[in-house]
């Protein structure tokens, strides 16, 4: 019924989904804390489908912000989503538009970084691996919402038994597993000043995409030598 591809996806996707599982129920905990009810939670997460902007969304719910205020909080978060898109775009033009369509909603953190790794070690990235590797975290987040929701007010306060930690260090793991591709550490030490800057001095949620924007400027300004690329490129093959 399936082809290899999809069963390699599968396979690839599921320790992604099992270490993301824990963001879906930490979610769907805070989700119900702030007033939204199990079935609400569970299509915020199926149609959004962007734990990070999820959270921060939710947060403002619960303090009655203007609707317009949230929509640009959660683009201000999602901001990266974009450079995704463009970043994965020459990968994938051989799909279809509507198989494009369905790649870009399932783009998400660990999507990216699994289909650039893959693209870059010289594998072809098929649509039917593609959604073989989203299947599982997609349906464990929203398994995992569910359970978080029905079962969040046993767990009380999340950030008093750590839980609030679980997402830094999930893109923190994420972010260093490039750390041999040239320019790395200067680029990743421009984003964490620049984010670090930007909170203190415009606030959250925007220094997420202002810290990647002083990423991007700087790689733009030092990019690595051709002789250092194929190198790594080398390396990564």
């Amino acid at each position: 019924m399936f082809d290899a591809d999809f069963r390699e996806g599968l396979r690839n996707g599921l320790p992604i989904a099992l270490s993301a599982a824990p963001f879906g129920a930490l979610f769907g905990a805070v989700a119900v804390d702030n007033g939204l009810s199990v079935v609400e939670a569970t299509i915020m997460s199926g149609t959004v489908y962007a734990g990070a902007s999820q959270l921060v969304g939710i947060e403002l719910f619960g303090q009655k912000v203007a609707p317009w205020l949230i929509v640009l909080s959660v683009f201000a978060v999602n901001f990266r989503h974009i450079l995704y898109s463009a970043a994965i775009a020459k990968m994938i033009a051989h799909w279809s538009f509507a198989q494009k369509t369905a790649g870009f909603f399932l783009l998400v953190d660990p999507q990216f970084a699994e289909a650039v790794r893959r693209y870059e070690n010289g594998q072809t990235l098929g649509f039917s691996w593609y959604v073989g590797f989203a299947t599982p975290v997609y349906v464990f987040w929203l398994a995992m919402t569910i359970i978080g929701a029905s079962l969040g007010n046993l767990i009380g306060d999340p950030k008093a038994i750590g839980l609030d930690v679980l997402l830094p260090i999930y893109f923190m793991g994420m972010v260093l597993s490039f750390r041999t591709r040239a320019n790395f550490y200067p680029v990743m030490l421009a984003s964490a000043v620049g984010a670090t800057a930007a909170y203190h001095f415009v606030g959250s949620p925007w220094h997420v995409s202002l810290g990647a924007l002083v990423g991007i400027l700087v790689a733009v300004l030092y990019p690595p030598s051709p002789d250092t690329s194929g190198a790594n490129e080398g390396e990564n093959r």
